[in-house]
């Protein structure tokens, strides 16, 4: 049986930060990462040419930095200019040699040719301490902060556009946490020191689908933010390194807007939807693994906190499970873009992220092709659409009930530019492709898949193997009742011009 796309009205225009990153000092993010000064495969400035290649074919158009859990204790005026000062990093345990900072996450900001995105110290931080760093980046000579920058060598203001009050702070694993109280009066009072300094600024501030917390925020602080902060993991995985299988994680595909929704809901009921948007700043399938941390009796030997870390980095556990579930997600953020702005994939480099580093080279994991597929090929303004006949497959989730699950997620998008259709469609059956009746389009001549697949729902890509990759069809004739073939576990953009 075939399944039928239909079109409406057009949703909306899509915003590029929907495909933003998102970078942190944990593990091998920066150092061993990005930024690998005296590596054979780094610039003068350190920073690795191969991954900064493969972020800008990506076209990273927003990278969030330093945190995460890491900015609840950092301090950046140990980390900028000639003398640096390493500090312990008490989020993640480690000593941190500051030699990566504002100014080198600056430039490779300029190197990818994406806007920076700081997200500011809420644990242990100040607001004043929030508002010289904006200062420093953005104030074209006025003060010692921004004196301190061109004493640098960095005569112009960075000019840093988004930023944000806090990470995760709601939470008891957050250093320096705190209460729906105290969190609405810190962020009142950091966003005026820091929009004194520059009117022009966007800010966020940390927060998550809950009532009285959001209640509390928006109260005191509508009127000064421009985005709520909003973080999802589905698999999580902070103590024990514990994957859901791929039909696992098809069940989590049926929750993938229930965030959104509600905070979407809040922000009607306030008033406040036209005024600020959602930044889904840190997402990703799984939950980074780091045992014996964020727990009340921490680990003492590192081989109990630091050296199971290691297993954040192999590479068969990113399979087309993690492609297929990634670009369902991006279809939800796609289909509510009135009032998701931004998104952020954590993170964009090693650990959990779609770019896997070693010493001769990099690794595109599965998700590295479906971020790929979506920047390059789909369009920029969002279709209502519909999918008739579509089927159901059961499932068990990870918790062993079992669950329905839609087979297609279907998308559909037209680039304004040339009004070229471009319809992302995934199927999630492991085993078993689908047939998908394109629309009726009037001026249709001809159209091509472009499509992200593995030979199976466990194929990966490692050092010297590449299971998973991007195939772009050839044209073909375009005609009425022209039905095409889905792949399983599979993820495609079709093109109609």
């Amino acid at each position: 049986m075939n399944a039928t796309l239909s079109l409406g009205r057009t949703i909306g225009l899509r915003s590029p930060l929907l495909y933003g990153h998102f970078i942190e000092h944990f593990h091998r993010q920066i150092y061993g990462g990005v930024y690998m000064p005296g590596h054979p495969l780094s610039d003068g400035q350190g920073f690795r040419t191969d991954v900064v290649e493969a972020m800008r074919h990506i076209h990273v158009p927003v990278l969030r930095w330093p945190g995460g859990c890491f900015v609840s204790a950092y301090h950046w005026k140990y980390a900028v200019g000639p003398e640096r000062t390493p500090m312990f990093d008490k989020a993640w345990r480690v000593e941190d040699p500051n030699t990566f900072g504002t100014d080198e996450y600056i430039a490779l900001c300029r190197k990818v040719s994406c806007a920076p995105y700081i997200c500011t110290n809420a644990g242990t931080g100040t607001p004043e301490e929030m508002s010289d760093w904006v200062e420093y980046c953005n104030l074209p000579n006025q003060g010692m902060f921004a004196a301190q920058r061109i004493r640098n060598g960095f005569p112009q203001p960075y000019g840093v556009p988004y930023w944000s009050i806090g990470n995760e702070n709601y939470g008891f694993w957050e250093l320096g946490a705190k209460d729906a109280q105290e969190w609405g009066r810190l962020v009142v009072e950091s966003a005026k020191l820091m929009k004194h300094v520059d009117p022009t600024i966007q800010l966020s501030a940390a927060a998550l689908a809950d009532l009285d917390w959001n209640v509390n925020l928006l109260k005191h602080c509508g009127r000064y933010i421009d985005w709520i902060s909003i973080h999802r993991y589905w698999n999580l995985m902070p103590e024990k390194n514990d994957f859901a299988t791929y039909e696992e994680t098809m069940a989590y595909t049926n929750d993938l807007d229930t965030e959104i929704r509600k905070v979407r809901g809040l922000l009607m009921a306030m008033g406040l939807e036209k005024s600020i948007k959602i930044a889904y700043d840190e997402w990703n399938l799984r939950g980074w693994h780091h045992p014996n941390v964020h727990t009340i009796r921490q680990g003492v030997d590192v081989d109990a906190y630091l050296t199971p870390r290691d297993l954040n980095d192999r590479n068969q556990d990113y399979t087309m499970a993690d492609a297929v579930f990634s670009a369902c997600f991006l279809n939800t953020l796609n289909r509510n873009c009135d009032i998701v702005g931004m998104a952020n994939f954590a993170p964009i480099v090693n650990t959990r992220g779609c770019i896997f580093t070693h010493e001769k080279g990099i690794v595109l994991r599965s998700t590295y092709h479906v971020f790929d597929l979506y920047v390059n090929y789909l369009g920029d303004e969002v279709l209502e659409s519909w999918t008739e006949r579509g089927k159901e497959m059961a499932v068990l989730d990870k918790n062993g009930r079992q669950a329905a699950v839609q087979e297609l997620d279907v998308l559909a998008t037209r680039h304004r530019d040339s009004g070229m259709l471009a319809i992302a469609a995934v199927n999630k059956h492991p085993e078993q492709a689908r047939s998908l009746q394109l629309p009726e389009v009037p001026n249709g001549v001809r159209y091509r898949a472009v499509t992200v697949q593995g030979n199976s729902t466990e194929s990966y890509n490692d050092i010297g193997r590449e299971e998973v990759t991007l195939r772009a069809g050839d044209w073909k004739p375009f005609h009425a009742g022209l039905t095409v073939l889905l792949p399983p576990h599979s993820v495609q953009v079709i093109q109609i011009q």
